[in-house]
C-alpha cells in the first residue's frame, strides 16, 4: 500500500498562489514573460529580415571590381610553364575544377587553360606548348585551331567605390588551406566548430579577466558574433548593439553551416593596410603581403595572417615585421597546444624568416589610375549604379609597366630632391616637388601606366590631370604646322633645312608686343629648322609660328587632342597655356602613329555580375598629319635625343629607336616615344612656383629609367625604327645654309624632304665645288626582320655628321651610323668622281 508524503514547500507555494498577492505575482510573471517573448520575437524577426535582405542582394553586391589588362602570350615568347601557372594563380585560377574563375592543368610540355564562369574570356580554353623556354604552339580548344597569341586572365587591381578604399578577393571555404582555418580558430575562437554561436566558457573567462584587471582586457565575441557585427552593425560598444549582435548571431547559426559563417568571416576580416588601400579578407591579404594565392600559403604565412587580426595596424608585417613574427609564433604555439601541428612543424615554422612580398603604394594599387576610372564611370554611365551593383570593369592598365613607373619615379625624384637641396638657400626650404607619369599605347591610346604623385596616402591630387604650362614640350606641334606648308603650299615652304635667325626679337600681335628670350639668354645666329628644334630655341620657334599663322598651330594641336582655351598668339608657340600631362600624352600619340592621334582610353570592357556586356570600348583615332609631314617631325625629334637637349637619354643608356622633346617652363617636362610606347613625365611644385630645373635634369631621367625598364617586357621589346613613308627624298645639304652641299662645304648632312620641297640651289655660303647630292629619288625603306621572323618596315640610317657649331655650344657628337644604300644615278657618279 502506497503512502503519500505531503511536501510542505509545495503546499506553501499553492497557498501563496491562492492568495491575492500570489495571484498578482503570477500574473506579473506571465505578463513580463509574454512581453519579453514578444519583444524578442519582434526584434528577432526584424533583424532576421535585415539579414535576409542583405543576403538576398549579396554581401558584396556593391563590390565592383577593376581589373588590369590581360597579359598576352605570343608564339616565340621566352617563358616557362611555371611562370604561366603562377600568373594564373594570381588571377584566381586553381588546379581543381571548382574555381569559378577557371582552372589549369600543368603538363611536362604544355599547360591547359580552362576559363570559368567568372572569366574575362568565357569559353576560350587553350593549350600552350613550351619547349626550351619558348612558346612553340598555341591551340584553341574551342575549335582546335592554331593561334598566334593567347591572353591570360586579367589581374584584379581593386574593388571600386568602397568608402575606405578597400581591396578584397572573394574566396570560398574550400579554397582556404586547412592550416589557415586552424590558425584562425586557435587564436580567435578555438571552439568555433563546437558551440552554437556563443561560448559560455569564453564569456566566463573574459568576465574573470576583466574583473581581475579592472578594465575591458579580453573579448568574448565568437567568430559568429564578429560576422554579425561586421556586416550588419557598427563597432560601438553599447548594450543595444550587443543585444542586436546576439539576435543576429542566433539567426546566422540557424540559417548557415559553420563553414559558410567562416567563409563570410574570411572575406570580410580587417587585415590592415598596404599602400593606400585597406586589406579585407584572407584572399587579398595573401596577395598583398606574400604575393600569392591564398591556396598557396605556407603554415608560417597562414599563422602570420591569423596573428594580424587582433590589431591589424600594430602587427602589420610590412611596417612592423618583428612584431608580426612574434605574434605569428604565438599563433603557432596555440596551434600546437590544440593539436593541429606537431613539435616538428612548430619548430620549422617558428624558426622561418618572415618574408613579405615587395610592393609599394602605387604598384599594383595604381590609386590615381583607379580614381580616374571611378570618375569616368560616374560621368559616362550615370544610368548604372556602380555603388549598389556588382560590375566587372576591365581596364587598360599594364601592372608590369605600372610597377616600372613607380620605381622610375622613386629613383628619379631622389635625384630631383638632391638637386633642389643643393640649390635651396639656407632658411628658405622648398616644398616637396611632385611628379606625374603617363604611358600610352600609341596605336590605341590605352593608358598602360599612370602615376599622379609621389604618395597617394599623403595627397590624392592627381597631377596627371592637373593643368600646367607644357613649355617647350609643345614645340613639335609648331614645327609640324610649319612643315605642313610643303603640302598646303603658299608663298613660303618650310623644310627641316630652312634657315632661321636666332637673335633677340620683338613680335607684334593685335597692337601688343611679345619679347621672348632663349634659355640662359643665349642666341645662336643662323640655324636650320632642325637645329632650332634640337636645341629648343624660342625665337626661331615663334618666327615659324608667325610665318604659318598662330591659328594654324592652335588648330593642329586641337585636332591632336589638346584643349587650348587661349586665343592664337605668339606665346602659345612656346607652350604658354595650360594643359595636362594626360592630354599631352594623347596628343603625342600622333607622332608615334604616323600622324594619327589616339584619344586616351582607360576602360576596355564593362560586364554585369551575370556576364552581360554593357560597354566595350573602341579606340578613337583622329588623322591629324600627313604621314610624310609626321615623319619629318619625328626625325627631327630623334635629333633632339642625338645631339639636342634630350641627349641625356642616350648617355643614360637608352639606345632603342626613340624620339622626344624636353620642356621647361615653371616646371620640367619630357615627352617622348618609341613605336610601342608614348611616355610623358612632369615634375614641379603644387603651388606652381618655378622648379628651377630644366626638363633635361628633372623629367628626362625618370622618362629614361621607365622606358629602359618597360622595353624589357615581351609586349614592348624590339621597337621598330620609324617608318619612312612614300614621297620622302634624301638630299645632302650644308647645315649652315640649308642649301645643296658642295665639295667645298666643311660639314655635310643628309636631310629628308617631302618630294618637291628639296633645295635646288648649291650652297652660297662656301662658294663653288661639286654638288653633293645623296639622292633625289624617293627613299625606299629597308625591310629588316625581327627575331621572330616577321618583316617590319624600318628606315635606313642616313649618313649624318654633327651640325654646324652653334655659338657658345659644343655640339654633342652624333652616333656612328652606317651609310644608307642609294641608287647609283648620274649625280651619284659625279659625287664619287670628286670624292
Amino acid at each position: 500500500m502506497a503512502v503519500r508524503v505531503q511536501v510542505p514547500e509545495r503546499a506553501a507555494l499553492v497557498r501563496f498562489l491562492l492568495h491575492p498577492w500570489g495571484r498578482a505575482v503570477l500574473i506579473l510573471f506571465i505578463f513580463l514573460n509574454t512581453i519579453g517573448l514578444a519583444t524578442f520575437t519582434y526584434y528577432y524577426v526584424k533583424y532576421a529580415r535585415l539579414v535576409d535582405k542583405k543576403l538576398a542582394t549579396g554581401l558584396y553586391a556593391n563590390t565592383s571590381m577593376v581589373f588590369a589588362a590581360p597579359e598576352v602570350i605570343m608564339l616565340g615568347d621566352e617563358v616557362h610553364l611555371e611562370e604561366i601557372a603562377a600568373q594564373l594563380r594570381k588571377t584566381g585560377y586553381g588546379q581543381g575544377r571548382t574555381s569559378r574563375m577557371g582552372w589549369y592543368n600543368l603538363r611536362p610540355d604544355a599547360i591547359e587553360i580552362f576559363p570559368g564562369v567568372d572569366s574575362y574570356f568565357n569559353d576560350e580554353a587553350a593549350v600552350i606548348k613550351v619547349a626550351h623556354g619558348k612558346v612553340t604552339q598555341i591551340i584553341s580548344l574551342r575549335d582546335n585551331a592554331q593561334r598566334t597569341q593567347y591572353a591570360l586572365e586579367p589581374r584584379l587591381i581593386t574593388n571600386l567605390f568602397d568608402q575606405s578604399r578597400q581591396k578584397r578577393r572573394l574566396v570560398r571555404f574550400d579554397e582556404l588551406p586547412k592550416h589557415l582555418v586552424n590558425a584562425v580558430v586557435s587564436i580567435e575562437d578555438k571552439r568555433f566548430f563546437k558551440h552554437s554561436g556563443f561560448d559560455p566558457l569564453r564569456i566566463l573567462k573574459a568576465a574573470y579577466v576583466d574583473l581581475k584587471s579592472g578594465e575591458h582586457a579580453e573579448g568574448a565575441s565568437t567568430l559568429s558574433m564578429q560576422v554579425a557585427r561586421m556586416f550588419w552593425l557598427t563597432p560601438e560598444k553599447t548594450w543595444r548593439r550587443k543585444a542586436a549582435e546576439t539576435i543576429i548571431t542566433l539567426h546566422l547559426e540557424q540559417k548557415f553551416t559553420k563553414e559558410q559563417i567562416f567563409e563570410f568571416y574570411a572575406n570580410e576580416v580587417d587585415l590592415g593596410r598596404r599602400g593606400s588601400f585597406a586589406i579585407r579578407g584572407f584572399g587579398e591579404a595573401a596577395q598583398a603581403y606574400f604575393g600569392k594565392d591564398v591556396r598557396q600559403l605556407t603554415l608560417a604565412e597562414a599563422a602570420t595572417l591569423a596573428g594580424i587580426i587582433q590589431r591589424p595596424s600594430y602587427f602589420n608585417p610590412v611596417r612592423w615585421p618583428e612584431r608580426a613574427r612574434l605574434r605569428r609564433n604565438v599563433v603557432l604555439s596555440l596551434m600546437r597546444e590544440n593539436g593541429y601541428i606537431d613539435d616538428r612543424e612548430y619548430a620549422q615554422a617558428a624558426s622561418s624568416p618572415l618574408v613579405v612580398a615587395r610592393s609599394g603604394t602605387d604598384t599594383t594599387d595604381a590609386p590615381y589610375f583607379v580614381d580616374l576610372v571611378s570618375d569616368y564611370l560616374q560621368e559616362q554611365f550615370a544610368e548604372h549604379d556602380f555603388r549598389t551593383n556588382s560590375y566587372r570593369i576591365y581596364s587598360t592598365l599594364d601592372l608590369d609597366l605600372q610597377r616600372d613607373a613607380v620605381e622610375a619615379v622613386r629613383l628619379g625624384m631622389r635625384e630631383v630632391d638632391e638637386q633642389l637641396r643643393r640649390r635651396s638657400r639656407k632658411g628658405q626650404p622648398l616644398p616637396e616637388a611632385q611628379v606625374a607619369l603617363v604611358a600610352l599605347d600609341p596605336q590605341t591610346g590605352e593608358v598602360r601606366a599612370l602615376v599622379g604623385g609621389r604618395d597617394y596616402g599623403q595627397s590624392q591630387l592627381n597631377r596627371a590631370e592637373a593643368k600646367r604650362q607644357p613649355g617647350s614640350a609643345f614645340k613639335p606641334f609648331v614645327y609640324a604646322a610649319a612643315l605642313n606648308t610643303a603640302l598646303t603650299g603658299g608663298t613660303t615652304v618650310i623644310t627641316p633645312a630652312t634657315v632661321l635667325v636666332d637673335e633677340p626679337t620683338t613680335f607684334f600681335y593685335e597692337d601688343r608686343t611679345y619679347t621672348p628670350s632663349n634659355f640662359r639668354q643665349q642666341f645662336y645666329g643662323v640655324v636650320t629648322v632642325r637645329q632650332a628644334l634640337a636645341k629648343s630655341l624660342n625665337i626661331p620657334t615663334v618666327k615659324l609660328a608667325e610665318q604659318v599663322g598662330y591659328r594654324a598651330v592652335v588648330d593642329l594641336a586641337r585636332r591632336a587632342g589638346l584643349d587650348i582655351d587661349r586665343r592664337p598668339m605668339p606665346s602659345v608657340a612656346l607652350g604658354a597655356y595650360e594643359t595636362t600631362p594626360l592630354e599631352i600624352a594623347g596628343a603625342y600619340t600622333m607622332f608615334a602613329n604616323n600622324g594619327v592621334a589616339a584619344k586616351p582610353l582607360m576602360v576596355r570592357l564593362i560586364r554585369t555580375q551575370s556576364g552581360q556586356t554593357i560597354f566595350e570600348a573602341k579606340p578613337e583615332r583622329q588623322p591629324v598629319l600627313d604621314p610624310r609631314v609626321n615623319f619629318l617631325v619625328v626625325d627631327m625629334m630623334q635629333e633632339v635625343l642625338r645631339s639636342g637637349t634630350g641627349a641625356g637619354v642616350r648617355s643614360r643608356g637608352f639606345t632603342l629607336p626613340a624620339a622626344g622633346k624636353t620642356g621647361t617652363s615653371h616646371d620640367g617636362w619630357f615627352a617622348g616615344f618609341t613605336s610601342k610606347l608614348v611616355c610623358i613625365v612632369w615634375v614641379g611644385f603644387d603651388d606652381n612656383r618655378e622648379l628651377g630645373l630644366e626638363g633635361a635634369k628633372s623629367a628626362l631621367p625618370i622618362w629614361t629609367e621607365f622606358m629602359k625598364r618597360a622595353h624589357q617586357h615581351r609586349l614592348y621589346r624590339n621597337p621598330r625604327e620609324f617608318e619612312i613613308p612614300e614621297g620622302i627624298v634624301s638630299v645632302d645639304i650644308d647645315p649652315s645654309s640649308g642649301q645643296l652641299a658642295t665639295s667645298a662645304c666643311p660639314l655635310i648632312r643628309a636631310e629628308y624632304f617631302i618630294v618637291g620641297s628639296q633645295p635646288t640651289q648649291a650652297c652660297s655660303v662656301h662658294g663653288g665645288g661639286a654638288l653633293q647630292v645623296a639622292s633625289w629619288e624617293a627613299v625606299t625603306p629597308a625591310v629588316p626582320k625581327e627575331s621572330n621572323g616577321r618583316a617590319v618596315p624600318a628606315r635606313p640610317r642616313a649618313q649624318v655628321e654633327s651640325h654646324a657649331p652653334l655659338a657658345g655650344v659644343t655640339p654633342s657628337p652624333a652616333p656612328a651610323v652606317k651609310p644608307k644604300e642609294e641608287k647609283q644615278g648620274f649625280f651619284g657618279r659625279i659625287r664619287d668622281i670628286f670624292r
